[in-house]
């Protein structure tokens, strides 16, 4: 585990999320452990979560979705008679 000070935080945000993204980040101020940063993946592991609605909207690999019979590829949102 990466320890850094919070003056060393606030000064190199992004050295800090470097480091982050392979081992969880310990943060301390005045020399007390504070705060733990570590990169989503390590989180939801640690939690059990799941990925969530935006995870989901973002995903990066095209979806297939299959037409309905007679279904011209047009979104027909009218309601059956």
């Amino acid at each position: 585990m990466k320890l850094i000070t919070s003056r060393e935080f606030n000064r190199d945000v992004s050295f800090a999320k470097r480091e982050a993204r392979g081992q969880p980040v310990l943060i301390t101020d005045r020399g007390q452990p504070t705060h733990v940063l570590m990169s989503i993946a390590d989180y939801r592991r640690l939690t059990g979560e799941g990925e969530n609605i935006l995870d989901l909207l973002a995903m990066p690999e095209a979806v297939e979705l299959e037409a309905q019979d007679g279904a011209d590829g047009a979104w027909d949102h009218r309601e059956s008679l």
